[in-house]
């Protein structure tokens, strides 16, 4: 053997040593990176980042990952105001690197495979990441496929859908160039994130053909047997309806759009029975669903494809030493950030006990979220509510909040964006309930 091969491979190791974090991309396992991590989160989203934010302190630099592919960071509640034309795309995005703490690593992949016995999993890149802890934070996938004549149809004119990056601003341009019609609005057969948006873009569509004077045949097909899940918030918004003239069409699921001839074909949930229905503008809710990696794990998820955690301790169901946050556990609440926001406060006690070594959590989620029912460019019914069945309002303020208010359309417009980015993707957040407490002090 000469000198010169002698050299590479000590080279090449002292060069690794040197850079820990070097991922070496090779379609050969041989050559993939292998990582060891104190606390590994899944999901780059509100409560990955609000996650990792909480517990980087808690060990040393490089100890905590966040595996997260995309490189921008979108507050997706600010798309129902995007859609509408009150805010644009670009306010609603930060590079994620500004949101995750410096001092975890950033892997910028995906898994693949999730391996709970033996504690560590495989990204798309093929790494293994070894880890004492896990918090998966994966969210909901949106699955348009599942409607035939999708996602091509969003190619063509007068369709939209607020719930996704590439076409939000296509419900923008649906609203502004609709002159008259049929508009509609749907909600899918699958459980969503944000169950009131399919609703509140409806709301600020029709306040902008009232006030332009263009006539419009507004029609919300929704697959749900109710309005909405809390009966008096439901009644509320019967009540805005009734009052502008939309017509609800409830148990209809929509199974096929035909750009070429402008017709939504709706599934009545009941009977089986199809109907074509015109339309000259449309904004879709698109079935979701958790991610592949994580809904074919059978060890991990429940039989909806959730990860199967204790809904008051978020603690995985069998292995204790995986937790879960947000849309893509079995928790059953209202899949929002708020939601997010006060399973981040059980987080920060429960996670904290297990790293800590106690087999007791201390801590007890109540089932809180929120849902910010936008009915115009200054009104909104602040709708809160936990996870009983059938869930009951749990709400902040001293008012009715089954009224549509303008002080809660500014807290939702203007002050909610601001506590998103500097308080519950950095981990301050946890919800309104100091504040409920104080307030209920002053009702007793």
């Amino acid at each position: 053997m000469s000198l010169s091969t002698m050299r590479i491979p000590n080279l090449l190791s002292r060069y690794c040593h040197q850079n820990h974090q070097l991922r070496l991309f090779s379609s050969t396992r041989s050559l993939d990176a292998e990582h060891n991590f104190k606390l590994v989160v899944v999901g780059g989203g509100a409560g990955g980042c609000g996650t990792a934010s909480k517990f980087v302190n808690k060990f040393g630099s490089g100890e905590v990952a966040v595996i997260e592919p995309n490189t921008m960071h979108y507050y997706q509640p600010m798309w129902t105001l995007v859609g509408g034309g009150v805010k644009t795309l670009a306010q609603s995005g930060r590079p994620m690197e500004s949101l995750l703490p410096k001092s975890a690593n950033w892997l910028k992949d995906s898994v693949t495979t999730f391996e709970p016995e033996n504690n560590r999993l495989i990204t798309e890149s093929g790494d293994v990441v070894n880890y004492d802890f896990l918090v998966v934070a994966m969210g909901l996938e949106l699955r348009y496929e599942k409607i035939k004549g999708l996602p091509e149809a969003f190619d063509t004119p007068g369709v939209g859908s607020n719930y996704s990056v590439k076409y939000v601003e296509k419900t923008q341009k649906a609203i502004e160039d609709f002159k008259g019609g049929n508009a509609l609005f749907t909600f899918p057969n699958s459980p969503i994130k944000c169950a009131g948006a399919p609703q509140k873009i409806m709301y600020l569509a029709e306040e902008t053909f009232r006030n332009k004077g263009i006539q419009a045949n507004i029609h919300y097909h929704s697959s749900l047997a109710v309005l909405f899940g809390v009966k008096k918030y439901a009644d509320a918004l019967w009540e805005v309806v009734k009052g502008r003239g939309i017509n609800v069409h409830l148990r209809q699921h929509l199974v096929e759009i035909k750009p070429e001839t402008k017709e939504a074909v709706f599934e009545n949930l009941d009977t089986n029975e199809q109907t074509s229905v015109p339309y000259d503008m449309i904004h879709i809710t698109p079935p979701m669903g958790t991610p592949p990696a994580l809904n074919s794990n059978t060890d991990l998820v429940d039989a909806g494809g959730f990860l199967n955690v204790n809904k008051e301790t978020l603690q995985h169901t069998k292995y204790p030493n995986i937790f879960g946050i947000g849309d893509c556990t079995s928790v059953p609440v209202a899949k929002t950030a708020a939601a997010v926001a006060a399973q981040l406060g059980i987080m920060r006690k429960n996670l904290g006990a297990a790293i800590s070594g106690s087999e007791t959590m201390p801590a007890a989620y109540t089932g809180y979220t929120s849902c910010p029912l936008v009915t115009g460019k200054s009104s909104l019914i602040l709708a809160e509510f936990d996870f009983q069945a059938p869930p009951q309002p749990m709400e902040t303020f001293p008012v009715n909040q089954a009224k549509e208010r303008w002080t809660m359309y500014q807290l939702k417009a203007h002050f909610m964006p601001a506590l998103y980015w500097h308080g519950l993707v950095k981990g301050w957040w946890e919800g309104p309930g100091i504040f409920r407490k104080i307030f209920s002090l002053g009702r007793a």
